[in-house]
């Protein structure tokens, strides 16, 4: 059997093409990413800038702020310093980056410190991560540093850590589509050494940000946050990588959960189950609801979905709602899609024997893809929403009908080469099928 070759989707290259014309004249923009201040971020930045200049690229010193620190200072000999711009306000002279004359020198590669400071009120952009944008719309490269509780969605994550709210933050966006992320890390007993010191702050505020933000819990929460963070990105890269290249996953790189829900009550269960499951693995995970164009729910039903959905962001997870026919087809593609690695369902209600349930056919077709099947448990069937008594009913003596003519049909076949007596047996086996599958009361019909 010949072998089957994956193509890259045309969508997803003229995506890149259309990103790689875009990119062409604008700078690269690399961040040092950090936990905190005082784990390196701005000597790493001096050092990489020192190694670039040394290979004979052109390098400036926009704004670095070295806070008195002596090994950051000496990273500056040797390097070219623009000079800072003063700014007038509510007669105070204060310092400000000079963006026009970075704009007029036109480096191959400049340095701008702290992205997330507010500027000067009366500048031109009033945040600086503005300035570095303008900059690399001009083709200037640029480094810059930036510590993780400046995101604006983990705003309120480090808030209730820390206990300090963050006022300077920056759109995510702007970490996203950075070019490189580089990660400064430092164990926190290290980072905490470093503040005793005196080579984090100055005594006054090292002895305030000690009782503050520099617990070594905090430390260690905020550690963990940026290393998540980091982890998303390179994720993001990786499944990207595949999508253009029409690699079939999952690349088992690390654990990614998804859970199918749907408008029962069971579904709370799957959802706190799978949320279990992920935090033990450490791992993402995402709800996702499968619509088919022929369902048609009941108001009760929506509601009951919607407070599942919502249950899922409570916990944690990202909702998806895609529509498709086939709910194994549609979950399995878009699993395979975003590098899912395990899918988590409840089990399926008792199905015909004839047929097969959906938890069954998922896992047949599942291939290099983990399912998780969740069992309802001791009193859980109280949760299953029982079908309508009419369209049970409906459907069960239907069914003794449809048995009883396929039987008379096959009789009529086989009616020259057999028994009448003989052809009774193909009517009891009827019948006990019905009895079987449908209950009792279309048995006695069929």
């Amino acid at each position: 059997m010949p072998d089957i070759v994956h193509r890259p989707n045309p969508e997803d290259l003229l995506a890149v093409v259309q990103a790689e014309e875009q990119r062409a004249h604008r700078g690269r923009l690399k961040i040092f990413l950090g936990y905190c201040a005082g784990v390196g971020k701005t000597y790493a930045m001096l050092e990489a800038a020192r190694q670039k200049r040394e290979e004979g690229v052109q390098v400036l010193v926009g704004w670095v702020d070295t806070h008195g620190r002596i090994e950051t200072q000496a990273m500056l000999e040797g390097l070219e310093v623009l000079p800072r711009r003063a700014r007038s306000y509510r007669e105070v002279e204060l310092e400000e980056l000079d963006l026009d004359q970075i704009l007029e020198l036109k480096p191959q590669l400049v340095l701008v410190d702290e992205l997330a400071h507010t500027n000067v009120p009366g500048s031109r952009h009033r945040k600086r991560w503005q300035d570095v944008e303008e900059l690399l719309k001009a083709g200037i490269d640029v480094y810059t540093t930036l510590n993780i509780q400046h995101l604006e969605s983990l705003n309120d994550v480090v808030a209730q850590i820390t206990r300090v709210k963050v006022r300077e933050t920056l759109p995510d966006r702007v970490l996203d589509e950075a070019d490189e992320i580089k990660l400064i890390d430092l164990p926190p007993e290290e980072l905490l050494q470093r503040l005793k010191e005196g080579k984090v702050y100055i005594p006054t505020q090292a002895r305030y940000a000690a009782e503050n933000f520099f617990g070594p819990g905090k430390l260690a929460a905020l550690r963990e946050l940026v290393m998540r963070r980091a982890a998303e990105r390179v994720d993001f890269q990786m499944r990207a990588h595949m999508q253009l290249m029409a690699i079939a996953g999952p690349w088992p790189a690390s654990e990614r959960l998804l859970v199918c829900v749907g408008p029962s009550p069971f579904s709370e269960r799957l959802i706190r189950a799978t949320r279990r499951l992920a935090t033990q693995l450490k791992a993402s995970w995402e709800a996702l609801y499968v619509e088919s164009p022929e369902s048609s729910l009941t108001d009760v039903d929506r509601e009951q979905l919607e407070s599942n959905l919502i249950l899922a962001e409570s916990l944690g997870a990202r909702t998806v709602r895609l529509s498709g026919s086939s709910l194994v087809a549609t979950t399995l593609e878009y699993a395979r899609g975003q590098n899912v690695t395990k899918v988590v369902m409840g089990r399926s209600d008792r199905t015909p024997w004839w047929t097969r349930s959906i938890s069954d056919r998922l896992i047949e077709e599942s291939g290099d893809i983990d399912v998780v099947v969740i069992s309802r448990g001791p009193g859980a069937a109280a949760l299953v929403r029982p079908r309508s008594p009419a369209v049970t009913a409906w459907r069960s003596y239907a069914l003794a009908l449809t048995l009883v003519a396929l039987v008379t049909g096959l009789g009529e076949l086989v009616d020259p080469f057999l028994e009448i007596t003989n052809l009774v047996m193909f009517y009891l086996l009827g019948v006990v099928l019905t009895a079987l599958v449908a209950g009792r009361g279309p048995a006695a019909l069929s």
